[in-house]
């Protein structure tokens, strides 16, 4: 069966600079086997597969997958599925807002003056991190011990667990071991930079470690613990994928409500068909 396709770049300072999410519309049907295959076979960081919703007050389902896992819930690949919805046609059931429903439960979707932001959903798992956990980590990014200002879970799905360095240049300099769980990287730039931050977030692959080039998971967690913390303050951008060649930009800000919505840039690069 042939289905509407969209390669849509996520997070990126122009297109092609961010981080790209493969979304096949009109999924109904296709089992979970299919959409690993076909995801493993886009090879992007994320494939995602929308459905017709199951819950009420979701305007659409996502099914969100890795080359080789299902994920309940992910960053880009939220907006870059809500950016495709939409320019198919997708219309929300209530004024201002998209509501989608994933792995995690409902996600709500807004366009700000940043672009399409999430609202940071909780969670799952957070506090300080065991001291030999620690260890182990500076390890796997080969730094010093010492170089480690703080460290916290902030798992909002995915795993994460985060780490703190002294400045977005030391953050730079990493050059990573092999990892055997998800590590975020933050180190603030000087007063005054365009961007506040520089974030890095590695994963395990088949034994080796993979790179991701912009975050949007990981920036939702991260600007909890920051903001909570005191070690930032809302509205900032995150830097992300400088490493690998990217422009990166993630857009947090914190709402009326409380609530912390974390956008960015979205624009389809490739538009088709897909027989699946």
């Amino acid at each position: 069966m042939r289905r509407r396709l969209r390669q849509v770049d996520v997070f990126g300072a122009e297109p092609y600079a961010g981080n790209p999410v493969a979304v096949v519309l009109d999924a109904e049907r296709l089992g979970a086997d299919e959409m690993q295959r076909f995801a493993s076979w886009t090879n992007l960081a994320e494939t995602t597969f929308v459905l017709p919703p199951s819950r009420e007050g979701a305007d659409y389902r996502v099914r969100i997958f890795t080359p080789t896992v299902e994920l309940p819930f992910a960053g880009h690949p939220t907006l870059g599925t809500c950016h495709a919805w939409l320019e198919a046609g997708g219309a929300s059931r209530r004024d201002g807002a998209v509501v989608q429903e994933c792995g995690a439960g409902l996600v709500e979707i807004r366009l700000t003056d940043s672009g399409l932001g999430f609202a940071a959903p909780p969670l799952v798992r957070s506090g300080a991190v065991d001291p030999s956990l620690v260890d182990r980590i500076a390890a796997m990014l080969r730094i010093e011990r010492g170089d480690v200002v703080d460290a916290q879970w902030v798992d909002n799905g995915p795993g994460w667990v985060a780490v703190l360095l002294a400045s977005a240049q030391a953050v730079l300099a990493i050059r990573p071991a092999a990892v055997d769980l998800a590590v975020g990287v933050a180190g603030p730039y000087p007063e005054g930079a365009a961007a506040a931050f520089e974030v890095r977030a590695f994963a395990p692959s088949d034994g080796s470690t993979v790179e991701d080039p912009v975050t949007g998971s990981l920036n939702a967690s991260l600007a909890q613990w920051l903001l909570r913390t005191g070690r930032a303050q809302a509205p900032y951008v995150a830097s992300q994928g400088t490493a690998l060649g990217r422009s990166g930009r993630v857009h947090v800000a914190v709402g009326d409500d409380g609530r912390i919505w974390v956008a960015g840039a979205t624009a389809t690069c490739l538009a088709g068909e897909v027989e699946l």
